[in-house]
């Protein structure tokens, strides 16, 4: 029953690409709805020996049976490629992830929340100060402060980035510990820590979820007709 919920999966992003209408999906114009060709079982074999991990089951049959990335939720899954005998995942802040980490379980907690809120109380504000080269100076080891506490490796152990939203928001897909295959929402460039994908009922929204959700909002949004029509 895993595997069959991929079923038809790869027929039906075609279908989409074939509509005149699924520009309207947002993020399309970027995955052009196309997906990478499956991986073979002994490349995902490879991939996992690799990363001394086995990945999530739903993810792993969504590689094998539908592909390697490609069309998906906002501008698509990252695929994960081979590049010089190496498997990595590629796409904007793909590299956010340590995948020498990805054995160790995602942790439970982020950073202290208090020492959050200190932390932006004390950001640098232009208007307190004279001149243009001390705000930037300023500001500067504020960020330095800043990342070292919202984007050390250590809070994202045992996770993958796996989608871009664009302006700096992304998608994790939690690989390891208590969380392991649900996906996480990361909008740290506002200034709010990592937090896991609900749907209505509050349950933790797991990949396969996460895509075939997509796929079907995809499919309603490709029909409804044009402004005008």
């Amino acid at each position: 029953m895993r595997e069959q919920q991929w079923n038809g999966v790869r027929r039906r992003v075609a279908e989409l690409d074939a509509r005149p209408s699924s520009d309207k999906v947002f993020g399309s114009l970027r995955h052009e709805w196309a997906l990478e060709d499956p991986l073979a079982d002994d490349e995902l074999a490879e991939l996992e020996a690799q990363l001394g991990v086995r990945l999530p089951e739903d993810y792993r049959d969504f590689l094998t049976r539908v592909g390697a990335g490609g069309a998906g939720p906002a501008y698509g899954v990252f695929p994960v490629r081979r590049v010089q005998g190496r498997w990595r995942w590629e796409g904007d802040g793909a590299d956010l992830a340590d995948l020498a980490l990805l054995a160790r379980p995602f942790p439970e907690h982020g950073p202290d929340p208090e020492a959050v809120e200190a932390l932006l109380a004390e950001r640098p504000d232009e208007e307190d100060f004279d001149e243009i080269e001390e705000f930037d100076d300023a500001a500067e080891a504020w960020d330095e402060r800043w990342d070292a506490l919202m984007f050390a490796p250590e809070r994202t152990a045992g996770a993958l980035v796996i989608s871009h939203l664009g302006c700096a928001q992304r998608e994790w897909l939690i690989i390891s510990g208590t969380h392991r295959g649900t996906v996480w929402s990361d909008c740290r460039v506002d200034d709010t820590d990592l937090a896991p994908l609900l749907d209505d009922a509050g349950t933790p929204v797991t990949f396969a979820r996460w895509y075939l959700d997509w796929l079907d909002q995809a499919e309603a949004t490709a029909r409804r007709p044009r402004t005008g029509e």
